[in-house]
């Protein structure tokens, strides 16, 4: 058994198949965990820090820093159910999101991720919430899937056989209906 291997049975959810069901690395599906689970910390911490500019006046942060606050735990409820183990709901949800494809959380969570930083465009709002954004980003690449392989790839880029070539020089050099300068 590889470290890989082991990695994985350890990380494994209560209940998940051993067998996993799509081509997506498993470094990948860590990281894209593991990014969710210390950004949304990182953004509930700079999500406190921007209410704080409630001192000053500045209201549109506070909302900000709320909404910031919000996205972090929302994401923390699904990425780490085990972090809220005092809330009896965390575990059917975290289950239930782990069942959808991998678009439906990338969309969430770039979704969740931008109204703090437009509410309050500052290097809290952009760091805390551009967490959350890079976390949907990894899983909108797992959604892709694997690039294909050398043979494919070079398959889809040669034209059909069939379809006859035109020099597009000579076409555009000849024609007598194209307008040329004068």
């Amino acid at each position: 058994m590889s470290l890989a291997e082991k990695i994985g049975t350890i990380m494994q959810r209560p209940g998940q198949d051993a067998v996993p069901k799509d081509d997506v690395p498993w470094w990948m599906k860590y990281a894209g965990r593991g990014l969710g689970t210390a950004g949304s910390l990182v953004a509930i911490g700079l999500g406190l820090w921007n209410c704080v500019g409630i001192v000053i006046g500045q209201v549109d942060c506070l909302i900000g820093g709320m909404w910031q606050m919000v996205a972090g735990a929302l994401v923390i409820v699904i990425e780490a159910p085990c972090c809220c183990l005092f809330i009896d709901f965390v575990q059917n949800f975290s289950d239930w999101v782990e069942k959808r494809p991998y678009w439906n959380r990338a969309a969430l969570y770039c979704v969740i991720a931008l109204p703090a930083i437009f509410l309050c465009p500052g290097l809290g709002s952009i760091f805390g919430s551009g967490l959350i954004f890079t976390t949907g980003v990894i899983y909108g690449l797992m959604a892709l899937g694997r690039k294909g392989s050398r043979q494919d790839m070079a398959a889809m880029a040669s034209p059909p056989a069939s379809t006859p070539q035109a020099d597009h020089n000579t076409t555009l050099m000849e024609d007598p209906d194209v307008w040329r300068p004068t």
